[in-house]
């Protein structure tokens, strides 16, 4: 899976066209190139997953016919092949977000459609997801027109795996959650954003303290500092991700932190861009540096790879991954390949290293 400067990586798709599923890839960092794609396992609409921090098992959305839910995988060692465990479905849309604690003990999904976070068993000798541990149904709606009812976008743990942490794009809110041993969700704190925002998804500092939001609609990113006492967040700055005299439809995707903890990226959908900022290291706060192109249309998800050295974009609607060098001293991004074709491509992972 990793050797002679090749790492592993996955994405999620929506499967319709030529899509079968997840598909797998491998990042040839010496001759910075990406290669290998193909089918690594046929499912309906995996359009988020997530890999185990022991590299041994991969969990994905699904939908199948009037169902959706989780699937977990095992991952081969050597070739990175994906052999199926088992599924939890259960009637109603599929979940867009997946996770796990480090531990592989509790798996979470977030339900756009639903309005809901899940809580899952795992078992983390063999994989396999129990049925769920708790459903929580959000309630509430915003002011945008697509905030007519709880949209559940991310479900994820803290840095300190104390709680989960969940955005709600519906609602304009973030929720904290207590987990207990038998997974049991229960409500410790909520922090409002800017009404008709839409918060989407959030990163955290390797500092565990700082914290940073990609809203939806206001095309912002929100910097948080995370009180890891009582669970709560407060907020301390908002900083546009899209020029100013853009006026066309822009929808913000993802955000991503690099290992360092010195630079934010965070995707534009519309604008098609990905913008970049720089850390300030005492006070977390955000600086714009760059906009780069996502050479495609929609840029869904990105992620920067093991050595830090390159990121891979996915461009839902063009249909394309983009590989981009990036100088681990500035955080800048340069085009090295675009036409990578991947039939509606939404999450990117890596395998662990």
């Amino acid at each position: 899976m990793h050797s002679n400067n090749k790492y592993t990586g996955y994405i999620g798709t929506y499967t319709k066209g030529d899509s079968k599923g997840i598909y797998t890839f491998t990042l040839d960092t010496k001759n910075a190139k990406i290669t290998d794609i193909k089918a690594a396992a046929e499912l309906g609409n995996p359009t988020y997953l997530n890999i185990s921090q022991d590299n041994r098992y991969l969990y994905a959305v699904i939908k199948k016919g009037e169902e959706g839910g989780v699937a977990s995988f095992s991952i081969d060692n050597e070739s990175g092949e994906l052999t199926p465990i088992n599924t939890q479905l259960s009637p109603g849309s599929s979940p867009c977000h997946v996770s796990m604690n480090s531990k592989n003990q509790f798996l979470f999904s977030a339900n756009y459609h639903m309005g809901t976070v899940v809580s899952y068993l795992l078992d983390s000798e063999t994989g396999f997801i129990q049925p769920p541990a708790s459903v929580i149904q959000h309630e509430g709606n915003g002011p945008d027109p697509r905030q007519e009812k709880p949209h559940t976008h991310f479900a994820g743990v803290t840095p300190d795996e104390k709680y989960i942490v969940v955005v709600e794009l519906g609602t304009d809110s973030l929720l904290t959650y207590e987990v207990s041993q038998d997974g049991t969700l229960t409500e410790v704190s909520r922090l409002s954003t800017p009404p008709g925002s839409g918060p989407r998804h959030i990163t955290f500092h390797p500092n565990g303290k700082f914290a940073y939001v990609m809203t939806e609609f206001s095309s912002e990113v929100i910097f948080l500092t995370y009180h890891a006492k009582d669970g709560h967040f407060t907020a301390n700055q908002f900083i546009s991700t899209i020029p100013e005299d853009f006026t066309e439809n822009n929808q913000g995707s993802a955000i991503q932190i690099s290992a360092d903890g010195r630079f934010v990226y965070a995707g534009n959908r519309g604008h098609n861009s990905i913008a970049m900022f720089s850390v300030d290291e005492s006070s977390g706060e955000l600086s714009f540096v760059e906009r780069v192109s996502s050479e495609g249309d929609w840029p869904r998800d990105f992620s920067i790879d093991p050595t830090g050295r390159y990121l891979v974009g996915s461009n839902q609607e063009s249909g394309n991954l983009v590989l981009y060098s990036r100088d681990v001293e500035t955080g800048k991004l340069t085009l090295i390949e675009k036409d990578i074709e991947v039939p509606y491509p939404v999450c990117v992972k890596f395998l662990h290293y």
